[in-house]
C-alpha cells in the first residue's frame, strides 16, 4: 500500500515537472509562432484602420475596442476550443478548414480591387442611374463594424489554426497556455497600433497648437500632412495583403503548389529580401485570379437559386 503511494506520488511529481519544463517553453513557443503569421499580423494591421475612415473621430476608439473586444473573445473562446477538438478528434479538416477562410480572403480582395476600379469609372460619369442608399450614421458604424470582425474572424482562425500546428506535438497544457498567449499578444499588439494610427491625426493637430514650441508645432503639421496619404496607402497595402495571405494559405494546402512556392523562394535564396517579394507579388495575383473565379461562381449561384 505504502509503495503503491509512494509510485502515485512520483508520477504525479514527474508530471508536474513535465507539465512546469513545458510551461517554461512558452514565451518562445510564442515568439516563433509570432513570426509565422507575421503576414496575416501585417494583413489585420492593413486592413483595420479603413473600417473606422469617414466616421465621426469621437468614436473610433469606442469601435476599435469594439472590433478588438470581439477578436479576442472569438481566439479565446471559440477558435482556439475549436482548434484544440479538431486537433483531437478531426485532424484532417483543419487544413480545408483554412483554405476556405483564405479563399474568401481572396473574394474579398478581388472584390475591393474591382470596386476600386468600378468606382473611377463610375466618377467620369457614365453612372448606372441608381439613387445612392441613404444610411444613418449609426447603421454605417454597424456595418462597418460588423465587416470588420467578420474579415477578423477569418484572419484569427488563420492565427489560431497555425498557432496550434506549432504546438500540435506538446502537452495539452502547453498548448493551451501558448495559444491564449498568442491570442492576447496579438490581439493588443494589432489593435493597440491600429488606434495609434488612426488617432496619429489629432496628436498631430495637438501636437500643432499655437502654444507649443516651433518644433513641435513643425511636426504635428507634418503628422497631420502625412496621414491621409499613409491612410491611403495602407488601404492598398491591406487589399494587397488579403490576396496574399488567401492565396498562401490555399498554395500551403496544395502539394503542388507548396513545393512550387518554396523552389521559388529556394531559386532567390542570397537575396532574400527579392525571395519575399516575388513570393508574395505571384501569391497576390493568383490571389486575385482565384477571387475573380470566386466572384463569378458566386453570381452565377446567385442567378440559379
Amino acid at each position: 500500500m505504502a509503495t503503491g503511494l509512494l509510485a502515485l506520488l512520483d508520477d504525479v511529481s514527474a508530471l508536474v515537472k513535465a507539465s512546469a519544463a513545458s510551461l517554461d517553453d512558452v514565451p518562445t513557443q510564442v515568439a516563433k509562432t509570432t513570426g509565422k503569421v507575421s503576414g496575416i499580423v501585417i494583413d489585420d494591421t492593413a486592413v483595420t484602420p479603413k473600417y473606422v475612415v469617414g466616421l465621426d473621430s469621437s468614436r473610433e476608439l469606442s469601435i476599435i475596442f469594439q472590433i478588438a473586444k470581439k477578436s479576442l473573445l472569438n481566439k479565446v473562446l471559440i477558435l482556439s476550443p475549436a482548434a484544440l477538438l479538431l486537433g483531437f478528434f478531426a485532424p484532417w479538416a483543419i487544413t480545408p478548414i483554412l483554405m476556405l477562410g483564405g479563399a474568401f480572403l481572396c473574394f474579398e480582395g478581388y472584390e475591393k480591387v474591382h470596386s476600386m476600379f468600378s468606382k473611377s469609372h463610375d466618377d467620369t460619369g457614365h453612372g448606372t442611374g441608381e439613387q445612392p442608399q441613404i444610411i444613418t450614421p449609426e447603421e454605417l458604424e454597424k456595418e462597418r463594424v460588423k465587416g470588420a470582425i467578420r474579415t477578423d474572424l477569418i484572419l484569427s482562425a488563420e492565427i489560431v489554426a497555425i498557432t496550434y500546428s506549432t504546438v500540435a506535438g506538446t502537452p495539452l497544457l502547453n498548448q493551451i497556455a501558448v495559444m491564449l498567449a498568442v491570442a492576447i499578444f496579438i490581439t493588443i499588439a494589432v489593435y493597440g497600433f491600429v488606434g495609434l494610427i488612426v488617432k496619429a491625426d489629432d496628436i498631430g493637430m495637438y501636437m500643432a497648437r499655437e502654444d507649443n514650441s516651433p518644433q513641435l508645432r513643425e511636426v504635428g503639421h507634418g503628422i497631420v500632412k502625412f496621414m491621409p496619404v499613409f491612410l491611403k496607402v495602407l488601404s492598398y497595402v491591406g487589399t494587397a495583403a488579403m490576396l496574399w495571405v488567401g492565396a498562401e494559405i490555399i498554395a500551403h494546402g496544395i502539394p503542388f503548389t507548396s513545393h512550387a512556392l518554396h523552389d521559388l523562394e529556394h531559386a532567390l535564396e542570397n537575396v532574400p529580401a527579392l525571395a519575399w517579394l516575388a513570393t508574395v507579388v505571384v501569391s497576390a495575383l493568383a490571389g486575385l485570379a482565384l477571387g475573380a473565379l470566386i466572384e463569378r461562381i458566386v453570381k452565377i449561384v446567385r442567378r440559379l437559386f
